[in-house]
C-alpha cells in the first residue's frame, strides 16, 4: 500500500494541545512509578517523557505502560502510541458516521446482523415489553447510549424485579435506554472467569478491499459486569495464533500470572475460534466502510464470534515487556497495513 504520512500539523497540533493540558504533577507521578520499577532517576524520566512526547508522540501513560524506560529508541520505535493511534482515528474516521459508533443504539441497529442477541430501546409507555424481554433472558444488560470504556453498563435479575414499571422508570431515569440479553460466551472463557463476559478487542483497518488486523488483545474482568480496567479488569496480547504471549497486566502496574480469582494461567490461554477471527472482521468492517480504523470488541460464544461494539477511537494494546519479554511492538505492522 502507498504511504499515506500523518502529516506535519497533526503533529504540531498534537504538541500544542499538550502542551497547554499538560499535568506536571501527573508526570512527575507517573516518573515516580517507573523510578520504582526500573530504578531509573526521576529527574531523568520527567526529561525523557517530555522529550519522547514532544518528537516521538508517545504519550505519557504509553511510557509507563510500555516499559520505555528499559527499550532501546530502535526497540521504542516500534511500539504503537495513542497520540499516533489518535491521528490515524482522524484521518481514517470519517466524522459523519462516528456517530454510528459512539451512540450504542445507533451502533446496534447499524450492526444488528453480527449481534446475535435480543436487544430493546427503554422508551415512554413499554413497561410490559421491557418486563416480558426481563423474563424471557433472565438476566439483563443495561447500556446508557453514550457511555465510554465501560461506564452505564450496568446488570439486573429479573427474578430481582418485584416493579417492573417503576423498574422501567428507574432506567429512563438513568438514562439506561439499551437493554440487551446477555452473552453466553465459550466454556474457555468462562474458565478463566465466568462472572464477566471476557471481550477480545481487535484493532483492524478496512482499506477499501479487505479488514486488516493489526493487533489482539484479550481481556478479563473480575466478577463485574465489565472487563474494563476501571472494573479491576486487565489483558494480554495474543499472538498469530490466538495464544496469549504472557502473563495479564493492566495500566496500574498489576501483573496476573493466574487469573486471581479462578487461579487460570493467563499465558496458557487459548482463544477458541480464532480461525474465524479474520472473516467476521472482514464482514462487520464493510457495514460502514467510511469508517476504517476501528477497535472491534468481540466475545467468542460456543458457536463462534459475536460483535459487541466498535470505538472509531481504537485505543492500543501493547506488549508489556516487564511482563511477556517480548521488546518489540505492533507499530511494523499498522506501518506495513496503513502506509504511514
Amino acid at each position: 500500500m502507498p504511504a499515506n504520512g500523518l502529516g506535519v500539523m497533526p503533529r504540531l497540533r498534537y504538541l500544542v494541545s499538550r502542551a497547554r493540558r499538560i499535568d506536571v504533577g501527573s508526570v512527575f507521578a507517573r516518573a515516580r512509578e517507573v523510578h520504582e520499577h526500573h530504578g531509573k532517576p526521576v529527574p531523568a524520566v520527567v526529561v525523557d517523557m517530555l522529550w519522547s512526547a514532544a518528537t516521538k508522540q508517545v504519550g505519557f501513560q504509553d511510557y509507563v505502560d510500555y516499559d520505555f524506560a528499559m527499550l532501546t529508541a530502535a526497540e521504542r520505535a516500534t511500539y504503537m502510541t495513542h497520540p499516533v493511534s489518535n491521528q490515524l482515528s482522524q484521518k481514517y474516521d470519517h466524522p459523519d458516521f462516528r456517530g454510528l459508533f459512539q451512540d450504542k443504539l445507533a451502533f446496534n441497529r447499524t450492526f444488528d446482523e453480527f449481534l446475535h442477541r435480543d436487544w430493546m430501546e427503554v422508551v415512554e409507555g413499554n413497561a410490559a415489553q421491557l418486563e416480558e424481554f426481563g423474563r424471557t433472558h433472565g438476566t439483563l444488560i443495561t447500556k446508557t447510549p453514550m457511555g465510554q470504556a465501560g461506564t452505564g453498563v450496568r446488570r439486573y435479575h429479573a427474578a430481582d424485579i418485584t416493579d417492573w414499571a417503576q423498574f422501567h422508570g428507574e432506567l429512563r431515569k438513568r438514562g439506561e435506554l439499551l437493554v440487551e440479553q446477555a452473552i453466553v460466551q465459550h466454556d474457555d472463557l468462562a474458565a478463566v472467569c465466568p462472572g464477566t463476559v471476557n471481550t477480545t478487542r481487535v484493532t483492524a483497518f478496512f482499506d477499501g478491499h479487505k479488514a486488516h488486523i493489526l493487533a489482539v488483545a484479550q481481556k478479563f474482568g473480575r466478577g463485574a459486569v465489565s472487563d474494563q480496567m476501571t472494573y479491576g479488569g486487565f489483558y494480554t496480547m495474543l499472538d498469530e495464533n490466538g495464544h496469549a504471549r504472557s502473563a495479564g497486566y493492566d495500566s496500574h502496574e498489576n501483573v496476573h500470572e493466574r487469573h486471581p480469582e479462578s487461579g487460570f494461567v493467563i499465558a496458557d490461554f487459548q482463544l477458541p475460534y480464532f480461525d474465524q477471527l479474520a472473516e467476521f472482521i472482514d464482514r462487520v468492517a464493510r457495514v460502514v466502510p467510511q469508517v476504517q480504523y476501528v477497535g472491534w470488541d468481540v466475545v467468542i460464544t460456543p458457536t463462534g464470534p459475536v460483535l459487541v461494539e466498535g470505538n472509531w477511537g481504537a485505543g492500543v494494546y501493547e506488549n508489556k515487556p516487564s511482563v511477556s519479554g517480548i521488546r518489540t511492538g505492533n507499530k511494523p505492522r499498522y506501518r506495513a497495513v496503513i502506509g504511514f
